[in-house]
């Protein structure tokens, strides 16, 4: 079986190549069984690997797996796939993806792929405040607003800070972020806090094959945010700019819109990187 895949970067920043996040995604997965695609994501080692498979219900059926397990959604996978289909298929930036979670629209426009995300949940963490910061290796203080799980599609703890610093300094294990989010999927967190007026600063931990990792942009965990900013009434319409992959050295630029109707829209800059073919 010979599969073409293709290398996007998304999320990028201002224009750079090697910026944002990069995604690998297989323009044609018929034929593959789970197992084989898991392994080919554990073969990329990329935060995630997209396989597209036909649908009759949007334009194609992607199914989004990380090293380790499939997802149900994820944010940079869903928008550097629907660039894929939109080029391979030429809809003209207007894309429709059948995931897991359902049929996510993808539009295109002045450069920036926007998704529109599933209504939010939310509820309350069971670890405390001062349990969180610990495990974060913060001060109590340095934790600012109600952090909150939220679940756009991919449930994600959302623990907003007091400062730009205190983003910065925030450091986790793998043992302390397992025993703070036992009550969620899986052991990770996604910080952040303002740094001027309409912008923010952001950082995501995961976990991956038993160790925690920083991700260099996460649509999925922006869109949470679009649901903590729901859930926390703030005034509405709203918009932001979050700079996220700063430590990381992969500088990425997300964009947050909430309209009126607390519609949550993620978007960002999707470039491609290359193509090739491989044997199985």
């Amino acid at each position: 079986m010979r599969l073409n895949y293709r290398i996007v970067n998304v999320f990028t920043n201002e224009g750079g190549t090697l910026t944002g996040n990069p995604l690998c995604v297989f323009d044609d997965a018929r034929g593959l069984s789970d197992e084989q695609m898991q392994a080919l994501a554990l073969q990329f080692n990329l935060s995630e690997t997209t396989f597209i498979f036909p649908s009759d219900k949007a334009h194609a059926r992607v199914r989004i797996f990380a090293p380790s397990y499939e997802m149900q959604f994820a944010g940079h996978p869903t928008l550097g796939t629907a660039y894929v289909v939109d080029a391979m298929r030429q809809l003209g930036g207007n894309v429709r993806l059948e995931l897991n979670v359902g049929v996510i629209p993808v539009t295109a426009q002045g450069g920036q792929w926007e998704l529109r995300a599933n209504a939010a949940k939310s509820r309350a963490p069971a670890a405390s405040r001062e349990q969180l910061a610990q495990a974060l290796a913060l001060d109590a203080d340095d934790i600012g607003a109600q952090p909150l799980w939220v679940n756009t599609g991919s449930e994600q703890l959302i623990v907003p800070l007091t400062s730009a610093d205190a983003v910065r300094r925030a450091s986790v294990s793998y043992e302390a972020l397992l025993k703070v989010t036992g009550d969620g999927p899986h052991p990770q967190a996604y910080v952040f806090a303002e740094t001027g007026a309409g912008t923010l600063l952001s950082r995501f931990f995961f976990s991956k094959t038993g160790s925690t990792i920083e991700d260099p942009a996460t649509g999925s965990a922006t869109a949470n945010l679009g649901g903590w900013y729901v859930a926390t009434q703030a005034p509405l319409p709203l918009v932001k700019v979050i700079s996220q992959g700063e430590q990381v050295g992969r500088p990425s630029t997300l964009r947050l819109r909430i309209d009126a109707d607390r519609n949550i829209f993620v978007a960002g800059a999707v470039i491609a990187l290359g193509e090739g073919s491989l044997q199985l």
